[in-house]
This record gives structure tokens, C-alpha cells and sequence, in this order.
């Protein structure tokens, strides 16, 4: 594992074209451990461990506008100027987020079983889904006790028992104290009327078994983009690029290939 000091970090692969890797709330770096492995032979990849994860350490006050800071500190640290950013679930709201704030830092956006406004207006829906998520830490459960409910009831059906565990040992790895604080930073994002802005290619990729971030909703993200793309993968769950990860890999390899033949005319 390495660090820049503030964020800890796993990168494979030798290359100008970067792709940052940003996971979601109950993950960190392991959570692109195929798409590290699976792309590195032609990008450098950095999947990301967000404040407070692992021995990433954690933010004074969560907000999607200091989570975008603290990646864009990373980049300078990393010298980095450009990048891909591909993210999954939270992780791609902040991807998207990043753009509106540093649009010239991105190269492309690769948003897998994501959104681009948490629960629209319907403030109820936010209500009932802090309380369902918080209540149990609340009444005392650890981490561990989470994990091993929640993580099955996102995956789609057919989900290898590898990637059950794989799911639930990174959940178990987040401290309660920084779920409660992402979480809770989670139903604040909203930047649905923003999307047609953004100038960059896109790649969306959802999974038609996932209920958090329906196929529906990306579907609905594709069409007011200027530029993108969009796929559904069957019998796959929210945790698209683990559940997936061959299909997921041929779709970023030729969307990124595309982006580069496209530079190159």
C-alpha cells in the first residue's frame, strides 16, 4: 500500500493515461482489484482509498465539495494532471462531482451503478433511508454485523460466493464513524441539472439486477449527457465492475480506446 501522507493508495501499470479509481461507501482500493489487475497493461491505474478508509486519513466535515479537494490534492501530489476517473456508487457521484469543480483535471468519466441526485426532492425517501442505514450502528451493531446483511441484498442473485466475501471483508474494514459520516453526506448530493455541462466523454454501466442505482435512472443520466455511452449488464447487482469484471474491462477498454483514436484524427 502506499501514501501520499492524507491518502493511501494502490496503483499497477506504467502509462501517461491514468485512470483513478474511486469505490463506493462500503469499499476501498480492493473494490477495482479486477480493473487494476485487468487494465494495467495498457493504463496506470490508482484506486483510491476515500478520507477516512483504511489508512486514508478522514475529513474534519464530509461534503461532496471537500471530498472533490481532497482528490484534487491527491493529483498533486501525484503530479498528475489529467485523468480518468472511474467510480462506483458514491464513487461516481464524487467523479462527477470533481468535474464540476476541476473540468480541465478530466479526461473522461467512467460512472458505474451511480446517480446523479441522491432520492430527487423527495425529502421522506432521505429521511427513511438515514435512519434504516444509521439505526443499527446507533443501537450498537459493529461493522462486521452490517456487512454480512447489507452486502447480500445488493449483489444480483447469481453473485460468485468470492465476490460475496471479498464485498463484505471491505465493509467490515470501514469504521463506523466514517460510514455515519459518508453516509449522511451521501443523500446531500444533487447535481441532476448539471449533467448536460459536463464537456468530457462519458461511460455509464449499470447492472439490471441493481436496486440502489436502477438501470432506469442511469438510462435517464445517458440521455442528458452530450456525450456518452451507455450499458446494462444482466444478471448483475450494484457492485457491477466486481460482479462483472470481464465485461466491465471490454467496455472501458474501448471507450478509452475510442477517446484516444479520437485525439489522435
Amino acid at each position: 500500500m502506499l501514501s501520499t501522507g492524507k491518502i493511501s493508495y494502490y496503483e499497477k501499470g506504467i502509462s501517461n493515461d491514468t485512470i483513478i479509481c474511486l469505490h463506493g461507501i462500503g469499499g476501498d482500493n480492493e473494490s477495482f482489484e479486477p480493473q487494476v489487475n485487468g487494465l494495467s497493461d495498457k493504463y496506470r491505474i490508482i484506486s483510491w482509498n476515500m478520507p477516512g478508509y483504511k489508512d486514508s486519513k478522514p475529513l474534519e466535515k464530509y461534503s461532496f465539495e471537500n471530498l472533490s479537494i481532497a482528490l484534487n490534492e491527491f493529483l498533486l501530489n501525484l503530479n498528475l494532471e489529467k485523468v480518468n476517473l472511474m467510480g462506483q456508487s458514491i464513487g461516481g457521484m464524487l467523479a462527477q462531482e470533481f468535474y464540476y469543480h476541476y473540468p480541465k483535471k478530466v479526461k473522461s468519466l467512467i460512472l458505474i451503478a451511480t446517480t446523479s441526485a441522491f432520492g430527487g426532492k423527495n425529502q421522506d425517501f432521505k429521511k427513511q433511508f438515514l435512519e434504516k442505514r444509521l439505526k443499527p450502528i446507533s443501537e450498537g451493531k459493529k461493522m462486521k454485523e452490517l456487512a454480512k446483511y447489507f452486502v447480500p441484498s445488493i449483489l444480483s442473485k447469481s453473485a460468485s460466493t468470492d465476490v460475496i466475501d471479498k464485498a463484505i471483508k471491505s465493509m467490515e474494514r470501514v469504521s463506523e464513524e466514517t460510514y455515519k459520516n459518508v453516509i449522511k453526506c451521501l443523500v446531500t448530493f444533487d447535481r441532476y441539472h448539471d449533467l448536460p455541462l459536463i464537456q468530457v466523454p462519458c461511460c455509464l454501466i449499470s447492472g439490471s439486477e441493481d436496486t440502489n442505482s436502477p438501470s432506469k435512472t442511469m438510462m435517464k443520466m445517458f440521455e442528458k449527457l452530450q456525450f456518452g455511452e451507455y450499458y446494462d449488464l444482466k444478471d448483475t447487482g450494484h457492485l457491477v465492475n466486481l460482479e462483472s469484471p470481464e465485461k466491465t474491462n471490454n467496455i472501458v477498454l474501448k471507450f478509452l480506446d475510442k477517446i484516444k483514436k479520437n485525439l489522435e484524427t
